[in-house]
């Protein structure tokens, strides 16, 4: 075949390595195959992990949307295997890109869920928004986020791949959802911290206040996922912003430290960060652990009343 009839990027490629040097390739790389495979094994893990706790604890948005977003990553891997066999693979490109990119909008859907069981269970008086408010607004900003990257990936599909308008709305879509996530760790560690400072063991008993150890470990691990998804997606930022010629997409163990490796931290954290691990099936009330410290009545918790201190804030909504 001549040289000038060869392609190497886009739905029309037609390099192989038989026929073009690997430096032709988008990535100009061959993604470990070892890596690939272990990533697809470990999300599979995680899958069946989240599905068994799911049903266990009734967590059914939550589970749902890391079962997607673990499924995402398992899809591009694969893709990212086709890369393995052939680093002119448009397709295999796309599955990577379409795919491993979009997962962190499921799994951060699943954290907006939560924070507001959190904020209905510890105390809604002292929340900045009322609960229904933050997945109702994370989440529009999520899917607005993930229709970006999306459109920006079909994109490449219709330009060959040669256009810059494919990665700039991919970009857009990635750096709104930096924005995103942003502002709700700024919301989150806010309430954290307000509940904190204000909360008082029950009936004026010594003690460290109303939030037991169990409580403590789910808080900080799900905070630890929401940096972890912040930190990976500001490397894809970085990534994007070089475009699909940059020296960032070409480096391949940054690719697994800082997209693999963070985003399989942050899915199993998210193992222990799980609402169902701290708060009952229900939704309203935390589970009867020692030290938690929180009474019910009914089916209304002491916690969703007003507290009458006036040094709370005004919900902004």
């Amino acid at each position: 075949m001549e040289e000038s009839r060869l392609i190497p990027f886009g739905p029309d490629a037609t390099c192989t390595l038989d026929t073009c040097p690997l430096e032709w390739s988008v990535l100009q790389y061959r993604p470990s195959l070892a890596t690939n495979v272990t990533f697809i094994c470990i999300y599979f893990n995680l899958m069946c992990i989240h599905l068994w706790l799911g049903i266990r604890w009734k967590s059914w948005w939550f589970t749902g949307c890391v079962v997607v977003g673990t499924a995402y990553n398992i899809i591009g891997y694969g893709g990212r295997i086709m890369l393995y066999q052939n680093p002119f693979s448009f397709n295999g490109f796309l599955l990577q890109i379409i795919c491993v990119g979009s997962a962190p909008v499921f799994y951060s859907a699943a954290i907006y869920v939560t924070m507001k069981q959190i904020v209905v269970n510890l105390d809604p008086s002292i929340s900045r928004l009322r609960p229904n408010l933050y997945y109702i607004i994370f989440i529009i900003c999520d899917v607005g986020a993930l229709v970006l990257q999306a459109v920006g990936g079909a994109l490449s599909t219709t330009t060959k791949g040669s256009s810059n308008v494919a990665v700039d709305i991919s970009l857009v879509g990635l750096s709104f959802q930096v924005f995103t996530t942003c502002c709700f760790c700024s919301l989150l560690a806010e309430y954290l911290i307000r509940y904190f400072k204000t909360k008082k063991p029950p009936g004026g008993s010594s003690g460290s206040g109303s939030v037991g150890t169990r409580l403590k470990l789910f808080l900080c691990f799900l905070g630890f996922a929401v940096l972890l998804i912040l930190a990976r997606c500001a490397y894809r930022v970085a990534e994007l912003n070089q475009g699909y010629t940059g020296g960032l997409i070409h480096d391949q163990p940054l690719f697994i430290g800082l997209e693999g490796v963070l985003i399989v931290l942050a899915v199993s954290s998210l193992c222990i960060g799980h609402p169902g691990f701290v708060f009952k099936p229900s939704g309203r009330g935390l589970k009867g652990l020692p030290g938690n410290h929180v009474e019910e009545h009914g089916d209304v918790m002491l916690a969703d009343r007003k507290s009458p201190s006036s040094d709370q804030p005004r919900p902004f909504v």
